[in-house]
């Protein structure tokens, strides 16, 4: 339920390579992880884990301390393939996010035309079926442990896929270095010879690339040399009868999946926004013919090279000024609030087959349900940058909209507990998430006033003071190459907890100063509480105007 992005190192105003991803999945595990890199045995494993995503998502010693949760039993793995000599750090979240090599990892679920459980080696063996180890999720984990660049990562997984089988939801991973950018999107097919297929397409450099639910690539040309897929493609799709030569090119969208998810324009509004947004010139239309459509391209170049603030704000997007707005009409209620709460009548986000047809609510960028969103940048070479400290990551916990992207480089040797700590279920102080989800939910008392007045101007200090100190350890990093990891991991930690201290006094201001439906004034003040009442538009949509403002019997 995720939007990913990728902008290339010529659509970036500084030259940066850019991979995002929001993880849409509010009551998932939200740790940020920091997996160390490790040195492995001759002929040691390499356990695979099924996904999950509940907290904790796994437990094993196997990963670092940050997965070794107390108080939980190690979790199962479904199967193992061989491990190698040494493998590289990297942040983990429900998907690999980064490694220290500068590699970006983005991720978005797709609906597939087949979407089994996993087969593990013994039940493959004894029913006579394919394997099918590998989600998403233990992909790009590998690949973050195995591979230097983008390109070496595409083939790894791909190869992985096609040796162990895939089972699950169709997947799209983005997958980029310094230098270059690919698209990867699988899924698995119903056949026991054919039993997965896999495509991957390169992203010119200059333009950027958005995936939001929908797979993005189709038309497969075993000429291009900008595309790869999988050996069972071409043959599997054929024989389950998903193509036919006769009819022309396979296309992979229309061959393997059911198109958006939940109901339409779930995945194309979100791909005609950013794009709009990036290149209002082009005069892209919202309304497309059907799911399938082929009127968005693949990629495009923005109309003007794109800063990180603008990456930042475009996950901060409700469709404000346009026809879909969600800050405006009824349901936004007085305060004009963006969220819209999925409930029973909407059936399964996750599956367009369910979808109810009672209706539907627009989907934005900034949901409600977001867990975390992350932008990952790996910086051209500059002689104010020292290449041990090109990779940061800026990540925000809970809803983009009422977050911070806090900087993290890639090369750290560590992450802010705070980080890497807490149950959703589960009120905690200790715990990053739940500052920035307790602001979010108490903002919907008053969603604009207190956005606008209290939440975005400290926010985008805290992000301005980030820049600064990102330049300011940049140039701590040049003096002192040799302590680079340990000043950009103090770094990490310092400002993290100084972001954490601001957020956390901002939430006990808000519990005081908007208190039962008031603005009340601080605590040395002696002057009464504001009235706020309610906008007049909204008191004309209530009934309001036929209360009681006599004695008289109405007429």
């Amino acid at each position: 339920m995720c939007t990913t992005m990728i902008v290339t190192r010529g659509a970036n105003v500084d030259g940066s390579m850019i991979v995002t991803h929001s993880d849409d999945d509010e009551l998932s595990d939200q740790r940020l992880i920091f997996v160390p890199a490790a040195t492995h045995r001759k002929d040691s494993k390499r356990q695979i884990m099924k996904e999950d995503y509940p907290f904790p998502r796994m437990v094993t010693d196997k990963r670092g301390p940050g997965y070794n949760t107390p108080g939980w039993p190690s979790t199962k793995p479904i199967g193992s393939i061989p491990q190698v000599k040494h493998t590289y750090a990297y942040f983990d979240g429900n998907y690999g996010i980064m490694n220290e090599h500068n590699l970006m990892m983005g991720e978005c679920t797709n609906g597939a035309n087949y979407e089994p459980e996993f087969v593990s080696k013994e039940q493959a063996k004894k029913e006579k079926r394919a394997m099918r180890l590998f989600y998403s999720s233990e992909l790009s984990r590998i690949a973050l442990e195995r591979c230097k660049n983008a390109r070496q990562a595409v083939e790894l997984m791909g190869k992985l896929i096609d040796q162990y089988g895939y089972y699950s939801t169709g997947e799209t991973l983005l997958v980029a270095d310094q230098q270059e950018a690919w698209v990867f999107e699988m899924c698995a097919l119903p056949d026991e010879q054919y039993h997965s297929a896999w495509v991957a397409q390169k992203v010119p450099d200059g333009d950027v690339f958005v995936a939001a639910n929908t797979f993005r690539i189709r038309v497969i040309n075993k000429d291009n040399e900008d595309q790869l897929f999988s050996k069972h493609l071409f043959p599997g799709t054929k024989k389950i009868g998903w193509w036919r030569p006769e009819e022309g090119d396979l296309d992979w969208l229309q061959t393997v999946s059911p198109g958006e998810y939940a109901h339409p324009y779930y995945s194309l509004r979100r791909i005609w926004r950013i794009f709009d947004r990036i290149n209002p010139d082009l005069g892209l239309s919202p309304w497309v013919t059907d799911t399938y459509t082929t009127y968005y391209p693949f990629s495009l170049k923005p109309k003007s090279k794109i800063k990180l603030e603008q990456i930042f704000d475009l996950y901060r997007d409700h469709y404000e000024g346009t026809e879909f707005d969600l800050t405006k009409g009824i349901a936004a209620g007085p305060y004009g609030d963006p969220h819209r709460f999925v409930g029973p009548y909407d059936g399964n986000q996750n599956d367009n087959s369910e979808a109810s047809g009672y209706g539907a609510w627009e989907r934005a960028i900034s949901v409600y349900y977001q867990g975390y969103t992350f932008v990952c940048q790996a910086r051209a070479a500059d002689v104010n940058i020292p290449s041990v400290a090109n990779g940061i990551l800026w990540f925000a916990p809970d809803v983009s909209y009422t977050s911070v992207f806090v900087p993290f480089y890639a090369n750290s040797s560590d992450l802010p507990w705070s980080f890497q700590n807490g149950n959703t279920r589960t009120f905690d102080r200790e715990s990053a998430w739940w500052v920035f989800d307790f602001v979010a939910n108490w903002a919907r008392l008053n969603f604009q006033r207190i956005c606008n007045v209290d939440i975005v101007p400290l926010q985008k200090k805290l992000e301005a003071r980030a820049f600064d100190n990102v330049a300011k350890t940049d140039r701590k990093i040049l003096a002192r190459p040799d302590h680079a990891v340990e000043i950009a991991t103090q770094f990490g930690i310092e400002h993290a907890g100084e972001v954490l201290e601001n957020w956390w006094h901002l939430a006990e201001l808000l519990i005081a100063k908007y208190s039962d439906g008031y603005i009340n004034k601080p605590a040395m003040d002696r002057e009464y509480a504001v009235d706020i009442g309610y906008p007049a538009h909204w008191l004309a949509s209530t009934n309001y105007y036929q209360g009681p403002i006599s004695y008289r019997m109405k007429p």
